[in-house]
């Protein structure tokens, strides 16, 4: 158990880091931003602003990925990680990224039909945007994999502790 103690505070650093340059980039990102969003065409303007509602929700989304973290070690810490309380956390991650990745197909399909159609045959950022799709794929479905193990785990332990 000292191992884990030892590997949560360095771990909650590193999320306390990371969740404070989530809040600066959509803080200071957003007034940047603001300025370029009054276009006088009508479709680029509202492509500028759902892109820009994509990068904030997406933020958001891993904001909370952070916070389900924190409490998912929370309870690491207090030997509870199997039991019915981890679950709303685990839940909640599995959500924000489903969510986040929804959203990032949505970005997918207008940047390829509003950026590559119709203003430029750059395929970078349609190709970023895969890619990104790809990993979000791979990520959520891990999360549902890991889920899964903690729901048996969770079941093996309550069924330990009914034996004993």
């Amino acid at each position: 158990m000292s191992q884990v103690r030892r590997a949560v505070g360095p771990l909650r650093i590193l999320l306390v880091v990371v969740f404070a340059a989530l809040v600066a980039a959509q803080v200071l990102a957003l007034p940047a931003v603001l300025p370029d969003l009054a276009d006088p065409s009508l479709e680029q303007s509202f492509m500028r602003w759902a892109m820009l509602a994509v990068s904030v929700l997406g933020l958001l989304c891993v904001q909370v990925v952070i916070v389900c973290t924190w409490q998912l070690l929370t309870l690491v810490e207090h030997d509870r990680i199997f039991s019915a309380s981890s679950r709303p956390w685990v839940d909640a991650i599995v959500a924000a990224i489903a969510l986040g990745w929804a959203m990032l197909l949505g970005a997918f399909v207008c940047s390829y039909y509003f950026i590559v159609d119709e203003v430029s045959d750059d395929p970078v950022l349609p190709a970023l945007l895969l890619v990104l799709l790809l990993v979000g794929a791979v990520v959520g479905l891990l999360m549902v994999v890991m889920r899964a193990l903690l729901m048996q785990a969770t079941t093996l332990r309550a069924d330990l502790d009914a034996v004993i």
